[in-house]
Formats: structure tokens, C-alpha cells, sequence
């Protein structure tokens, strides 16, 4: 399992927010590749990006810092946020983006999600953002009629790799991993799953070991990281002894 640090891009800029909330956003770098920069030289395996503008319908904002992140580090990066056609897919792929997270276009176009993973092999994600079993879309703000065991019934036998599991309660609160979610989602299926929503501190990743799965691929570090909480180095150490 690997740490996955995260950067939410807000105009071109490295920002968190607080539950996903638009208006919350706090800038905490300028410069986002200067931030991959040193994500990459901390020894991070992959970068996990989010467009927070075209999750919020502002699309093709961000294009050029994505390809200037892309073209300034070489560890793998995987990207969500607004993706809801397969014209918007190409393109992220087109800028040299190595996996998508897809969430409302998966919940309101599953055979065409499917298809695309078909075309892009192990590249693809679905995003499982939760709130009170609930997958929400469209930003967050919008309720979809999907549990998470409906999800996992349309997806497991396709070709996505895998699933990115929030909890948007505990997104950006610090308040520490909802551990019984990741081990409740675990269990019920076979596919690869990234975990996030409210990272403390190193503590709280030693808490994972008590999850027997062995599909937990990583777990992402957003404000835990930018506040000084999380030290990327020993975070990875913690959890490469995650058995």
C-alpha cells in the first residue's frame, strides 16, 4: 500500500477544501508544480490530482498546469474531478495523465465507463464518494440513487482497476480515517481500492493494519500533509509493513 499526495488545483492553484465544499477552499501553494516537484523527490510512487474547477462545471481551467505537473515529474498520476464524458476522458489522457477517477458519469453512464475501461485497461477508477451510504455526484452536492454495494454489483466484472473510497464527512476535517467504512467496502469487493476522507496522522495509518484485505492499494493525503501532520517518508514506511 502507498501514500498518495494530493493536490486540488483551484485556477491554477494548490488548494484543500473543507467536505468538498466550493466556498471553503484555502490556498496552499501557488505553484503545483513546484508541489509535484517535491512530492516526487520525497519518494512518492504516484500523484493524486483533483480538478476541483471542472468538478464544479468549469472546465479546461487547469489544462496547462496539468500538462506542466505532467511534464515536470515522471511518477504515475491519476486525476478526478468532473470527468463526465469520454470526450473529457481522452483529453486527460491526451495531457499524459496515467488514471482517471471517474464518479457521476459512472453512475449515470455505466456501459459507457465500462467501455472505456475496455479501451484503457487498469486505468480507470470509480469514484465511491460517500455520505451516510450514499454516493453522491456532481460536485458533491447532488444525492444519486447508488449504495455502494449497488456500485460494486455494476463495476466488479469490468475492466476499471479499481475504486477511489471517500468519506465526504470526514474530507479535509482531520478527524481522522473511517476505518470501518474501508473495511465494510473492502470486503465486499475483489478490486483494487484507494482510500480517503479525513487523514489525521501517522497513528491513524498504523490503524489500518487491522483491516485484513489485500486490495487496499493506497490511501491519500491531502490537509494532513499541508498542515504538517503527515510526514510523507514515514507514512510510506508505516505502510509498507502493512500486511
Amino acid at each position: 500500500m502507498k501514500i498518495f499526495p494530493a493536490i486540488d488545483l483551484k485556477e491554477n492553484k494548490c488548494v484543500r477544501l473543507s467536505r468538498g465544499e466550493d466556498s471553503s477552499s484555502v490556498v496552499f501553494n501557488k505553484n503545483p508544480v513546484d508541489q509535484a516537484k517535491y512530492f516526487e523527490d520525497q519518494g512518492c510512487k504516484r500523484l493524486h490530482l483533483v480538478d476541483l474547477d471542472s468538478a464544479f462545471g468549469r472546465n479546461n481551467i487547469n489544462n496547462n498546469t496539468i500538462q506542466k505537473i505532467r511534464n515536470s515529474i515522471s511518477i504515475p498520476i491519476q486525476i478526478g474531478g468532473g470527468i463526465r464524458s469520454e470526450i473529457i476522458a481522452k483529453n486527460y489522457f491526451n495531457l499524459g495523465v496515467d488514471y482517471l477517477i471517474i464518479g457521476s458519469f459512472a453512475i449515470s453512464n455505466s456501459q459507457q465507463v465500462k467501455k472505456l475501461a475496455e479501451n484503457y485497461n487498469q486505468k480507470i477508477y470509480v469514484a465511491l464518494d460517500i455520505l451516510k451510504n450514499k454516493i453522491m455526484i456532481k460536485g458533491w452536492v447532488e444525492e444519486s440513487s447508488f449504495t455502494p454495494e449497488r456500485l460494486f454489483q455494476t463495476f466488479d466484472d469490468s475492466k476499471i482497476r479499481g475504486y477511489v473510497l471517500t468519506d465526504i464527512e470526514k474530507d479535509g476535517m482531520l478527524t481522522g480515517l473511517n476505518h470501518k467504512m474501508i473495511s465494510t467496502n473492502a470486503s465486499l469487493t475483489t478490486k483494487k481500492l484507494i482510500v480517503g476522507g479525513g487523514l489525521k496522522n501517522n497513528l491513524d495509518l498504523e490503524k489500518l493494519r487491522n483491516i485484513k484485505s489485500d486490495n487496499l492499494e493506497g490511501v491519500i493525503t491531502g490537509k494532513s500533509f499541508y498542515v504538517g501532520n503527515i510526514n510523507l517518508k514515514e507514512a510510506q514506511k508505516i505502510l509498507d509493513e502493512y500486511a
